[in-house]
């Protein structure tokens, strides 16, 4: 009975600690003794991502309505945050290469350094051609129902290079997920990688494999693939590489294939994104694979890109958010977006950073984990693309003149991926004002990290509070500024 009690007093001994050190551990934010850094880009000026003041919190009184706030409030914590980047296509990495060697160094440093540039922590690749490859091609021979002849030496060329070469920059470690842009020919209702068609459903084992076989293929070379996304886009019918599936066809492969083909192969840990397409369905995507258990057990979440509700003129944030409400055991991350269109003559039109800014801090507002923009790198004519679709880069780079160019959304995506770091979580903010957006992350080390955008053409000046602290902040028209504290 002695020995029973003394074993009973020590794992009350043990857990009284234990929850001690977490509230230990867990100590409220406070902004006692720091100062608040703020960084802005303006449009009309010469600010990007400047330091343009440092401040400090005094006691808060009873904000009016005469005044515009920024209220935070670090008790209130939500999603954790993956990371922020970009892919690395065909088109970036064969753009790269025709650079002089210290061009290459500074495209880089601009993107994977957090010191010298914006510090991004996420990519995209392609699994064999997309539109932003030179031409259609696979890594097997036509016909190939058994996978004998795959290999990846195409993308030995360009590729996986400037991959290792953005790892290695990045601190030698990123998370990396691949997608398809559809499945070779033959295994298709159309005997075409492009215009559509669906996957064979005497394809669908050969065709999960190939998946696992690029994995294998590009882990032997040093590049550890996190997560995979099933189709790209798997309800449009394009000029490009494409392959239409149901919401009901994605199930059934994710749930008969695609999931215990991966399990098979070891890749049981690999995080498998659904959708990979618009805000428009992507509710209803989700209804039909998150509400059946077999298929629900593979997905790691839903991923989704900003075309059509965009060019629609509303952007369908609370798309977003919905899904975030009903399956909230299931992640959302922003898998692609670009300015399409190209026109060289727009190169530093603002709206298309305002734009980056304006959904980054919607779709984290709304339970994003993670954000990826499209292409890296373009050249002078937004490709190379094998059909024509070309579009705008953060950075694009003129090959006849070893020029590059840095565009304003570089700069509002910098706002958020070099300060934001994995880990962080998202912190209750709100606004007392339309003129202004914004949305905030403590990281890991303590800092926290607003980021405020002036959706005015006047000049405003905004206090930042926090429980009975606040600072007051200016903020030019059309800029966006990101508070370190």
């Amino acid at each position: 009975m002695r020995k029973i009690i003394t074993s009973t007093l020590v794992l009350i001994s043990i857990f009284a600690f234990s929850q001690q050190k977490i509230k230990l551990e867990s100590k409220p934010f406070s902004t006692k003794g720091k100062k608040v850094q703020v960084y802005t880009t303006a449009e009309n000026s010469d600010l990007r991502i400047s330091n343009t003041d440092n401040l400090e919190f005094s006691e808060l009184k009873q904000p009016t309505e005469t005044q515009i706030s920024v209220f935070v409030n670090p008790q209130k914590t939500f999603q954790t945050f993956i990371g922020i980047g970009g892919a690395i296509t065909d088109a970036s990495a064969e753009v790269f290469a025709k650079l002089s060697l210290d061009k290459q160094q500074e495209i880089l440093n601009a993107y994977y350094s957090k010191d010298k540039g914006i510090g991004y922590s996420l990519m995209r690749t392609n699994i064999h051609s997309c539109d932003f490859s030179s031409g259609s091609y696979t890594y097997i021979k036509e016909g190939d129902k058994a996978l004998n002849t795959f290999n990846i030496d195409h993308d030995r060329q360009f590729r996986i290079p400037m991959i290792k070469k953005a790892i290695a920059v990045a601190g030698g470690k990123i998370t990396l997920f691949v997608s398809p842009w559809s499945p070779p020919a033959f295994m298709k209702s159309n005997n075409n990688m492009l215009q559509g068609g669906t996957l064979l459903t005497e394809f669908y084992q050969p065709w999960a494999k190939y998946y696992t076989k690029f994995i294998n293929a590009y882990e032997k070379e040093g590049i550890p693939i996190w997560g995979i996304s099933i189709e790209n886009e798997p309800m449009a019918t394009q000029k490009w590489e494409s392959c239409v599936y149901t919401a009901e066809e994605e199930r059934d492969f994710l749930k008969n294939y695609l999931g215990p083909v991966m399990e098979k192969a070891g890749y049981g840990n690999k995080k498998i994104i659904v959708w990979d397409h618009n805000r428009d369905l992507m509710n209803q995507r989700a209804n039909v694979i998150f509400s059946d258990p077999e298929a629900a057990k593979y997905a790691w979440g839903i991923g989704f890109h900003w075309y059509e509700t965009w060019a629609g003129g509303n952007p369908m944030f609370e798309n977003v958010g919905k899904v975030n409400e009903a399956f909230p055991t299931k992640n959302l991350l922003f898998t692609e977006g670009c300015v399409e269109r190209f026109d060289a003559s727009k190169y530093q039109l603002w709206a298309n950073g305002v734009r980056y800014g304006t959904s980054m801090i919607h779709d984290f507002n709304n339970g994003t984990v993670g954000w990826t923009d499209w292409n890296i790198l373009l050249d002078q004519n937004g490709g190379p693309n094998h059909v024509g679709n070309y579009c705008f880069a953060p950075i694009h780079a003129d090959t006849r003149t070893n020029e590059l160019i840095y565009t304003p959304s570089y700069y509002y995506i910098g706002h958020f991926s070099k300060f934001i770091r994995p880990n962080a979580k998202r912190v209750s903010t709100t606004v007392s004002r339309s003129d202004l957006i914004s949305t905030s992350f403590l990281n890991a080390n303590g800092k926290m990290i607003t980021i405020v955008m002036n959706q005015s053409k006047e000049k405003v000046i905004y206090n930042l509070c926090i429980g009975n602290q606040a600072t007051k902040i200016s903020i030019y028209p059309n800029a966006i500024q990101t508070l370190v504290y």
